[in-house]
């Protein structure tokens, strides 16, 4: 691990340098401070407060119930951990509808602590992304399979896998570098076709189930852990399974205490 007095501070101009440096780009999932003070410490470019929260963190059946107040309440507990890392929020169904709506709730994610905010969709939000990115807030793109327009792709469904399809993501990923984000979120395309976004934009891909030629990766934290397991997309990679070890230590304490043997001598104040 980097030490920490060596370690820059990330910033939208550092994640839009890393293409030309060829460089890639680390984006994982926090919606507390815990996690996310283990995400900074270990030199994770971007965290991301994700409307995911409302699947992996409250229990919701999507991404569409999650509230503005929802997500301004995880991203200060993320804020407070994060030191390093670029903090972005994701802002959630329902709060970029109008301009005026727009930025309000951009300034409002801004005013607790984020760096930047992602919005889901392409030319349908490009003025709307224009008119925030010239007010000073950086924002993210995210295309493909989008989350909360799931209703409308019918499930969690790749997509561009018709030439349609394919030709208005890469449509969309023009408009967006024209109207001024930093970077996009290919979310379950093609690799094939993330490639080409990829080579002809100027601005950084950061891919989930995108493939390997995008200029970053990002997961969903809680499941490359182990901790969500009520189902797991084929991009998902387990770098551990929490959830059994979790388990087993709730199993032991449940045991001890019902057999009398916590707390002991060791934990217990003469």
């Amino acid at each position: 691990m980097q030490n920490k007095l060596e370690r820059e501070k990330i910033t939208v101009p550092i994640i839009k340098n890393r293409k030309k440096e060829n460089k890639k780009i680390t984006m994982l999932t926090a919606y507390d401070y815990s996690l996310a003070k283990l995400i900074d410490e270990i030199g994770i470019d971007i965290i991301l407060v994700g409307d995911s929260l409302g699947m992996v963190g409250l229990g919701y059946d999507s991404t569409i119930p999650v509230t503005m107040s929802e997500m301004l309440h995880h991203i200060k507990a993320a804020r407070r951990a994060v030191r390093f890392s670029l903090l972005v929020g994701d802002m959630p169904f329902g709060s970029y509808n109008t301009f005026p709506q727009a930025i309000k709730n951009a300034t409002r994610f801004m005013k607790v602590g984020c760096e930047a905010v992602k919005m889901e969709g392409g030319e349908e939000i490009k003025d709307i992304v224009e008119g925030i990115t010239k007010r000073g807030i950086p924002v993210m793109g995210h295309l493909g399979l989008t989350p909360q327009k799931i209703s409308e792709f019918g499930g969690f469904k790749v997509q561009g896998r018709n030439k349609e399809s394919a030709e208005k993501i890469s449509e969309d990923a023009f408009c967006l570098q024209q109207a001024g984000v930093f970077s996009i979120v290919l979310e379950c395309i093609p690799k094939e076709l993330a490639k080409s976004i990829t080579e002809k934009l100027k601005i950084p891909t950061i891919g989930i189930g995108a493939g390997k030629y995008c200029n970053g990766q990002v997961l969903v934290s809680q499941d490359l852990l182990g901790l969500f397991d009520e189902f797991t997309p084929r991009f998902v990679k387990r770098y551990a399974n929490l959830s059994q070890i979790i388990l087993k230590a709730l199993r032991d304490y449940k045991k001890e205490v019902i057999a009398n043997k916590f707390p002991d001598e060791e934990h217990s104040y003469g």
